[in-house]
């Protein structure tokens, strides 16, 4: 789900949550700064949207998230300054090797692609690393949809517990200490929407769990 697409829909009103691919959707916001992409999420479906989800995933306004960036400008800054740009590396690198210390970053990237193999995915190396923020969730989205689309129980049972895997294994264990990180600086967005993640990813691990899907 591109940012684009989600665009074309302004001034339907702020779709169900229901009918979005929310992990491609978070993807899509942690994904490189354009125009396009700051005009999405300064708009007010996207606010909606944010709204939305803070209240099924019952995460309160009372954090102290900053406020919106003024312009693009300032929201490509604070993206690069944050995400992308430092010595010896960026504040909060969007990599899962760069926040947990549980095997070397090679490891932890080789067992990314052995994930993204099951499904046949090759994460191209010129967008982002396979142990990137957008790549999992896009691997997430991937498996999602799969498993949506099959009818055989067994190859639902089998994509069930791929999704869950990883979850545990990769998004859940690093997305903590981003979160810890990033809070003292409290950029516009940013921190709410990396807190909005994982208390989503939390959920859709016990939704799969209990064979309750999220509505």
């Amino acid at each position: 789900m591109s940012s684009a697409a989600l665009s074309s829909k302004s001034g339907t009103g702020t779709p169900p949550l229901a009918s979005l691919d929310l992990y491609r959707l978070f993807a899509a916001c942690f994904n490189q700064p354009s125009p396009e992409r700051f005009a999405w999420l300064s708009g007010k479906e996207f606010r909606g949207l944010l709204k939305q989800l803070a209240g099924e995933l019952e995460v309160g306004s009372e954090a102290p998230y900053a406020g919106r960036f003024p312009g693009y400008a300032a929201y490509e800054a604070a993206y690069l300054a944050l995400f992308e740009v430092g010595l010896p590396q960026p504040p909060v690198p969007l990599l899962e090797s760069a926040h947990t210390h549980r095997a070397v970053p090679q490891e932890i990237v080789l067992e990314c692609v052995n994930f993204y193999d099951v499904l046949g995915l090759r994460p191209s190396g010129s967008a982002f690393p396979a142990d990137h923020l957008v790549t999992q969730l896009e691997f997430l989205a991937a498996a999602r949809y799969l498993r949506e689309s099959k009818g055989d129980p067994e190859e639902v049972a089998a994509l069930k517990n791929l999704e869950t895997d990883f979850l545990e294994r990769h998004l859940l264990v690093w997305l903590p200490a981003a979160i810890e990180k990033l809070s003292p600086l409290n950029p516009p967005l940013f921190l709410r929407l990396l807190s909005l993640l994982f208390a989503y990813a939390n959920q859709q691990l016990a939704c799969i769990i209990a064979k309750n899907p999220f509505e």
